[in-house]
């Protein structure tokens, strides 16, 4: 028995070797070293779970619990907008994405998604709200009775170039419900920024954008290009490239196609592989893109936090957008469990802690 526990062990050890944060590419480019300065801009947060840079030059949070502040990037001085009166905070379940309207000189519209008690269960939804310039009034639902769960609920927003809402949801726990083109479950959904479908969604009358997601909790566009980051169960932690339509395989495929049974299915159902995957996991979370010259050794990356892991990972892009050349970590255990980010328009780099306690919002530039 001992002989046996020991080539388990073996097996399971070989089998996350040959898994660890494999790319599409063969050879990871050697990143150089960065000098990167830190600032503490704010304390004693709790869940920081949204950062936002906002049109009035200043970081519009959401904490998990239900709380919508500005905060001072200069100061550090939190000025709270609004306590979302129906948020109910279950295990990962809260207020988590927020987005403002790119347009907000000609509508201040502010967009967030959160969980709350339904009289059919748990549920997610997304509210727009409009800014009076000292508080948010005139709630709207514009998507309701998403389904929830104390774990996998997402959930970022993006209003796109076009002026389109992506809304990425989880699988909330109901794993087949991702390949279910009727769920709003395991999804990458984009409606108009009043709800309504477009009308050239993918499919017809369906605010589905792409399916076969687990638990998506970072969005990002670059030109004409999507970006999401996602948690794998055990094993294979993500980073695509979104492609209008497509699947990306979840339950029946956890990671590259890289399984007998994965190739059948990613054949049968054109299912598109990571960019990049992490196993063991590290817990993808908020992602971001960074063209700057003020850190010149970031331009035309992405910019990934991980919970899990703890660290801050820049994923150098190809010219094409379409490969990850290589990788490398920063502020590895320094901040705990890191969800949010965003940057200034000079390229300073701002991030949230989402420990629970005395979580901190810290500038790097």
């Amino acid at each position: 028995m001992k002989i046996l526990a020991i080539s388990m062990f073996a097996l399971l050890m070989a089998f996350f070797a040959c898994k660890k944060n494999k790319s599409n590419t063969p050879d990871g480019e050697q990143l150089p070293d960065v000098e990167l300065k830190t600032r503490t801009v704010s304390s004693g947060l709790s869940h920081v779970w949204e950062m936002v840079y906002g049109p009035d030059q200043q970081l519009w949070i959401t904490e998990r619990a239900g709380k919508i502040s500005r905060v001072n990037p200069q100061t550090g001085a939190v000025s709270l907008l609004l306590n979302v009166p129906d948020v109910v905070s279950n295990g990962e379940g809260g207020l988590l994405g927020m987005a403002i309207n790119p347009q907000f000189s000609t509508n201040p519209w502010v967009y967030v998604v959160y969980n709350y008690n339904s009289a059919s269960g748990y549920k997610e939804k997304v509210v727009r709200y409009t800014y009076s310039g000292t508080a948010l009034t005139s709630p709207l639902t514009i998507l309701d009775l998403i389904p929830a769960s104390s774990i996998h609920n997402g959930s970022r927003l993006l209003i796109s170039n076009d002026q389109k809402l992506f809304i990425s949801t989880g699988d909330a726990s109901e794993a087949a419900n991702a390949q279910n083109t009727a769920s709003l479950s395991g999804k990458i959904l984009r409606v108009n920024m009043d709800g309504s479908i477009p009308v050239d969604n993918p499919i017809a009358n369906n605010r589905i954008w792409t399916y076969g997601h687990r638990n998506p909790q970072g969005l990002v566009q670059v030109g004409a290009k999507l970006y999401a980051s996602e948690h794998g169960p055990n094993n294979d932690d993500e980073v695509n490239l979104i492609l209008k339509g497509r699947n990306y395989g979840w339950p029946n495929v956890e990671g590259f196609c890289d399984k007998p049974a994965e190739q059948t299915f990613c054949s049968a159902n054109n299912v598109v592989e990571p960019l990049m995957a992490w196993t063991p996991t590290i817990a993808t979370s908020g992602l971001t893109y960074y063209n700057s010259d003020l850190i010149p050794q970031f331009k035309n990356s992405l910019l990934l936090l991980s919970l899990k892991a703890s660290k801050f990972t820049q994923l150098k892009l190809n010219e094409a957008g379409d490969k990850i050349l290589g990788s490398k970590d920063f502020f590895v255990n320094e901040f705990g469990r890191l969800r949010a980010i965003c940057q200034s328009p000079d390229g300073k780099i701002y991030i949230g802690s989402s420990n629970g306690s005395n979580d901190k919002i810290i500038e790097i530039n």
